[in-house]
């Protein structure tokens, strides 16, 4: 069975382009057939990326970055983005969709999680993390957080209130300094947890 958090999805490749406008402008992606919220912008993702705390200054990493559709948006508000994704077709969409969206400080990471960024650190992590890849890859992506963020950083996260946000918020309390609830709506949370 392929699913969008898989390597290599073996779901023949379709494409679908859309428009979105989000934080005041607009963009274009292709999306594609085997990488997550495909021919469409996920109302979840949606919230996250209008409601993240964004600095000019910052260098964030998008965990998970799908076609690009958190890191993309972000890049126009922050200094530098790492997108990553284990997905390999989803780490060649995201790139065409860096050069569609004219993103010249961002770059696409092919690997696992926090490989590809070794040592690295960022003033925020921003992900919409693949709950259906179980709560074991859940809570390895916020307990590794904070090894990868700036003290003060943030990890900012999307999740379905029905889908583990109880899981992912009693987690990030263990793991964090503090927890806010940044957004709720449509049936998702996001959280912010601070290193």
């Amino acid at each position: 069975m392929s699913h969008y958090y898989s390597k290599n999805p073996n779901v023949p490749l379709k494409t679908k382009t859309i428009e979105v406008f989000i934080r005041g402008q607009y963009f274009k992606f292709i999306t594609a057939s085997g990488v997550f919220s495909f021919g469409k912008y996920d109302e979840g993702t949606r919230l996250l990326v209008e409601n993240a705390i964004l600095e000019r200054d910052w260098r964030v990493l998008d965990l998970g970055c799908g076609y690009g559709a958190i890191g993309i948006v972000i890049s126009k508000f922050v200094d530098y983005v790492v997108m990553t994704d284990i997905n390999r077709r989803a780490v060649s969409i995201a790139k065409k969709n860096l050069k569609i969206n004219n993103v010249k400080n961002a770059e696409v990471r092919w690997g696992n999680l926090y490989e590809p960024i070794k040592g690295e650190k960022f003033h925020s992590i921003i992900t919409n993390p693949p709950v259906h890849a179980g709560k074991e890859v859940l809570r390895e992506i916020v307990i590794n957080a904070p090894k990868h963020l700036y003290d003060g950083g943030l990890l900012q996260l999307v999740i379905r209130t029905n889908q583990g946000a109880k899981f992912i918020k009693a987690l990030m309390e263990q793991t964090f300094n503090d927890v806010r609830e940044l957004a709720k709506g449509s049936g998702y949370r996001v959280y912010a947890g601070i290193a």
